[in-house]
């Protein structure tokens, strides 16, 4: 089954009905941050096999900022011409993050003003949206000498972003002063919307909740070891009280500062139904308490052992992608597959539509073709998606 099929699509149904992936890495043996032999066509066929549009996530090292350039003005060429129905956008994990996590380190760096205002000003030919951790002037940061060593500060650099409709997602925090961090979330989030817009949609998304930030819970059992003690740990979270009043004390301030702000909606979330980066029932409980109508289902997926030009390895515990020193790198699943996780966490037609399709069309500024919102869902979630 495709993730049109599992979303509810139907053969003939535009593309602006189609679910998207939102945040993916690869599709088959291409690796997106390979951009310089990516081949777009190749992989519009993929998702429209798959029944799905895709926000390419890339990283991208210093060296290559010229390449990219290109490849972007390349892409917007292609969708001009109506050749890359399926892609909705370009999307960069980076370079401004105040800890690499599971991105290659190189890629991790401080533009200068010159070289930030060549890469956002891309905004207007395709990337829509940039990981920016709102930690980085922190003095955990990796970054937080070179940042004050170039005179970079968060309003000039949001609001260029902006200014060209590039979306900061926030994502990539430090551990070492959650409150902090947090506080540091909310700030970032009022400049964003103090800030001109030249785009449309929701201005501000994420990286996926509960990964790579500072957490008071454990969010995932990925090893046969922690999930023997999976259902006695989910009981004890008491997931029923969880609320945005109480959620700095139960889950962290940072996830806490995150999900204020989408209920909100001053962000589109972004999290994870794998199973792997995230418990599921915590992952619902997040939806529930968000909105799904400010919530988007990320795959974070790579269907193969390279990303960002690093080898990854699987350890058969899951179907995580690892790198070096046993660091998550990306996912597996493809879209249906997480969209029966979804299922099976009790959540609605009504509100899986919200996640894989209605509040990435509204963020991203795509028109949904009808306008007449949740459509009918089909009612098995036994199939998957094959990696195209």
């Amino acid at each position: 089954m495709t993730a049109a099929a599992a979303s509810g699509s139907t053969g003939t149904t535009a593309f602006a009905d189609l679910p998207v992936e939102v945040h993916c890495h690869g599709f088959g043996d291409v690796d997106f941050s390979d951009f310089g032999s990516l081949d777009l066509l190749r992989l519009d066929e993929a998702c429209a096999r798959e029944g799905v549009l895709s926000l390419p996530t890339l990283y991208l090292h210093r060296d290559r900022l010229a390449e990219f350039e290109a490849f972007v003005h390349r892409y917007e060429a292609l969708r001009r011409d109506g050749l890359l129905p399926h892609i909705a956008g370009i999307a960069l994990e980076g370079p401004l993050l105040a800890s690499h996590g599971g991105t290659p380190a190189a890629t991790v760096w401080v533009p200068t003003r010159h070289e930030w205002e060549r890469l956002t000003s891309l905004g207007e030919h395709g990337l829509v949206y940039s990981v920016v951790s709102p930690d980085i002037f922190s003095p955990a940061s990796e970054l937080g000498d070179a940042l004050r060593a170039e005179q970079l500060d968060f309003p000039w650099l949001i609001e260029t972003m902006l200014g060209h409709g590039v979306r900061p997602a926030l994502g990539h925090f430090t551990r070492a002063d959650p409150e902090r961090s947090a506080q540091q979330v909310t700030e970032l989030v009022d400049l964003a919307w103090q800030a001109e817009w030249n785009g449309t949609g929701t201005r501000v998304v994420t990286d996926h909740l509960f990964n790579d930030m500072p957490l008071n819970i454990r969010h995932a059992f990925r090893t046969t070891a922690a999930r023997r003690d999976r259902e006695a740990t989910i009981a004890s979270y008491d997931l029923p009280s969880w609320t945005l009043e109480n959620a700095a004390r139960t889950v962290g301030p940072v996830p806490a500062a995150i999900m204020r702000e989408a209920a909100a909606g001053r962000i589109a979330a972004c999290i994870n139904f794998d199973g792997e980066h995230v418990d599921l029932a915590i992952a619902a409980r997040a939806v529930e308490l968000m909105g799904p109508q400010n919530t988007m289902l990320m795959t974070d997926r790579c269907d193969s052992a390279r990303l960002g030009g690093q080898e990854l390895h699987q350890t058969g515990e899951n179907g995580l992608w690892y790198q070096a020193g046993g660091i998550v790198a990306a996912g597996s699943q493809p879209l249906a597959r997480q969209i029966a996780n979804a299922r099976s966490q009790q959540l609605g037609d009504a509100d899986i539509w919200q996640l894989v399709a209605g509040t990435a069309h509204r963020t991203f500024g795509l028109e949904i073709a009808d306008g007449s919102g949740p459509r009918a869902m089909v009612p098995s979630s036994r199939s998957h998606s094959s990696p195209a």
